[in-house]
């Protein structure tokens, strides 16, 4: 019986060939990294503020050892969530609202605020606590806080966004921290929190 035909270029002339992953073995293992942000950030939204290593594991159903395959600290799972946070909010925060009049931009700000407050909540808080060891997440939260202050002061008329004791009260008010202590601290609705912070808004900068 003849020997089977060598296919490599050069017929197998002494030559080591590294092997290439395959699209199916890099799809599976594209899957499996998606699997494994999708269950932190299902941990997180459900509550579990801390979720280990071992939760995530369980619930994206692999072995811890790919856990830290395809991640090289918990921290890289928080970058994976909050980049895609960031595709998908900062556009909404960034974009200045419409309207002829201060209180028609009002209205709209207020709405696209709150909505994206509530949308992530469970994923701010759960940053926060772990920000004090985590260069990454601080960082984050710094530049959350840059473009809150600057897409208020971009909506706000002059009189308020030139005055800085005004506007200082203004994005103290309407900050995050006060939307995550009204929900949680207080037990407000989102309903709730929503006129509160209505109510403060129209206070501070009425018009």
């Amino acid at each position: 019986m003849s020997k089977p035909k060598d296919l490599r270029p050069d017929g197998g002339a002494g030559k080591t060939f590294i092997a290439v992953p395959s699209d199916g073995r890099r799809r599976r293992s594209e899957r499996s990294r998606k699997s494994i942000v999708a269950a932190m950030a299902d941990l997180i939204g459900e509550g579990n503020m801390m979720p280990s290593a071992a939760d995530v594991a369980a619930r994206a159903g692999v072995g811890l050892r790919s856990v830290f395959r395809h991640f090289n600290d918990m921290d890289a799972i928080y970058r994976d969530i909050i980049e895609g946070f960031e595709e998908e909010i900062l556009p909404q925060i960034t974009f200045p609202p419409d309207g002829e009049t201060w209180a028609e931009r009002r209205a709209q700000l207020l709405r696209r605020r709150t909505a994206i407050y509530e949308r992530i909540l469970p994923y701010k808080v759960s940053a926060g606590i772990r920000r004090h060891s985590s260069a990454f997440l601080a960082e984050g939260h710094v530049r959350f806080r840059m473009f809150e202050r600057l897409a208020l002061e971009a909506a706000l008329p002059p009189e308020y966004a030139s005055n800085p004791v005004r506007l200082a009260a203004i994005e103290a008010a309407f900050s995050f921290d006060v939307w995550r202590r009204m929900r949680d601290d207080q037990g407000m609705s989102a309903e709730e929190a929503g006129a509160a912070l209505a109510d403060i808004l129209q206070t501070l900068a009425p018009g």
